[in-house]
């Protein structure tokens, strides 16, 4: 259930291959693959939702939840996201968490509804999943980790709807020293999910320092807890641009967290979403350090990957970080082990042939054509996406991942095909905006002397929405067929 990372954030200009799940999901009938969620957050599950795209709507949530006395769970998502559907998959549908959502007032906010994306700024939220608690009163308590399991899920909500206090009032403690914060504390801020904060915590640029703070302030004990910091710190520092020195006691550690099976299936989200991140910034390129660390996190991760108690999604997530640690140090269309590429080429076959839920399959698919295409099988990432079109409920999506699989390929002509494809096949004034943007720059592609003209007006009685249209003119190059071609969308004047 992750976002993003293999990307945090779903974008549709990107591959995003995410999403660790939480468990063996519900399967349904194979023809229920191809069809429409009748609601996009799970209702068919037992979940109460109340769905959200104006102001009037949310308040009303707000004031449900002070009447009864219960925080609020906000949901923002989207039909089209891979880990927005790894959580239908996986979490929603759970029989625990349906209970558990009877204690709070549920909220979904469909990113594609006009309206939604001014609430977006509201709630400051924009990469999808992201799930914010707020409590009776409507402060925002603590954002929620979509990559983690279902069970560390639950302990972490749980945790958060029993906090007394905001994230930031903890965080301002955990700054001064940390002296008088409980375990609890320190769990919800090892948990917070930092990838979505959106800087209403803490400035993107501190987050580095501040995660580095806060791994050597925190307790050794309880072990996961310190864990979970000391890697979220080493896998900031590694990101930051530049790169942040890490802890030194960071690499030993996780030296001997990879030789703990246990422990690693505990830490498995930050092991499989960022394996490549931490060996970057931990060893030096070609080093020894790094080979034995790169073998270490190998062995770990194979573990992961044939541990049947993970979802699909959790042991791709394996797979993957196996293959970009293949990656590290080698020419970039180096030719990866015949062994590896035996590897990616039959997890790819399997979870095809397996996967019968709808939700999975939007989420998993896109994923395992990423991992192909990462390993250099561009051909047979193709391959599965396009036998996927047919059964995907969003495959506008999969249209998007064609059109930069032929990008790579070097296909111009194909890539602006698929691209035109996917922007008529959206749905949502969000979404088409974001696909015809991925339409122009598949125009340049083509034609890199396209001129591309956006058309911005309001229609007459309806100034609350924008119309425009993309307008490309294509000159008669080879490759191309020229002329103008147009697309139009409408969105929220927000």
């Amino acid at each position: 259930m992750r976002a993003p990372t293999l990307m945090l954030a779903c974008s549709a200009a990107v591959w995003v291959a995410l999403l660790p799940g939480c468990s063996k999901p519900a399967e349904v009938e194979p023809a229920a693959a191809a069809a429409s969620p009748a609601s996009a957050a799970g209702k068919a599950e037992g979940i109460a939702w109340r769905q959200a795209a104006t102001d009037a709507e949310v308040d009303a949530a707000f004031a449900l939840a002070r009447a009864q006395r219960k925080p609020v769970f906000l949901y923002w998502g989207a039909n089209w996201c891979p880990p927005c559907n790894q959580l239908k998959a996986t979490l929603f549908n759970r029989q625990d968490f349906i209970e558990r959502s009877r204690a709070f007032v549920p909220v979904y906010i469909d990113g594609d509804r006009p309206g939604a994306q001014k609430l977006g700024t509201r709630f400051k939220v924009r990469g999808y999943p992201t799930m914010v608690l707020f409590n009776p009163e409507g402060a925002e308590l603590t954002r929620l980790p979509g990559e983690v399991d279902a069970a560390q899920y639950t302990q972490v909500l749980t945790l958060g709807m029993n906090a007394q206090r905001p994230l930031r009032a903890v965080l301002a403690d955990a700054r001064a020293g940390g002296a008088a914060l409980s375990a609890n504390d320190w769990k919800l801020l090892a948990f917070y999910s930092w990838d979505t904060d959106e800087q209403q915590a803490v400035p993107s640029a501190q987050l580095p320092a501040l995660l580095k703070q806060l791994a050597a302030a925190c307790p050794a004990e309880p072990t996961d807890t310190a864990t979970r910091l000391m890697l979220k710190a080493a896998v900031a520092s590694a990101e930051a641009k530049p790169a942040v020195a890490p802890d030194p006691q960071a690499l030993p550690r996780l030296r001997k967290l990879l030789l703990d099976a246990a422990a690693s299936r505990t830490q498995m989200d930050v092991l499989t979403n960022h394996a490549a991140d931490l060996t970057r910034g931990l060893t030096a390129a070609k080093s020894a350090s790094r080979a034995s660390l790169v073998e270490a996190f190998n062995a770990s991760l194979a573990t992961l990957e044939a541990d049947a108690t993970l979802s699909r999604a959790d042991r791709l997530a394996a797979l993957n970080a196996r293959v970009e640690l293949a990656r590290l140090d080698t020419a970039k269309n180096a030719k990866l082990p015949d062994a590896l590429l035996g590897d990616v080429r039959a997890h790819a076959a399997r979870v095809d042939r397996e996967i019968t839920d709808g939700y999975e399959r939007q989420a998993v698919i896109p994923t395992a054509a990423y991992v192909l295409e990462q390993a250099g099988l561009n051909d047979e990432s193709r391959a599965l996406l396009e036998a996927n079109l047919p059964k995907s409920h969003s495959p506008y999506y999969l249209m998007s991942a064609l059109a930069s699989n032929a990008k790579k390929r070097g296909d111009s002509a194909e890539a602006l095909r698929w691209s035109e494809a996917a922007f008529d096949k959206s749905e949502g004034p969000a979404t088409r905006l974001q696909w015809g943007a991925v339409a122009l720059a598949a125009v340049g592609i083509v034609a890199g002397t396209a001129v591309a003209f956006f058309a911005l007006r309001g229609p007459k009685n309806d100034m609350e929405r924008w119309q425009g249209e993309w307008v490309i003119q294509l000159p008669r190059e080879e490759g191309t067929e020229g002329g103008k071609r147009a697309w139009s969308f409408s969105l929220p004047r927000e």
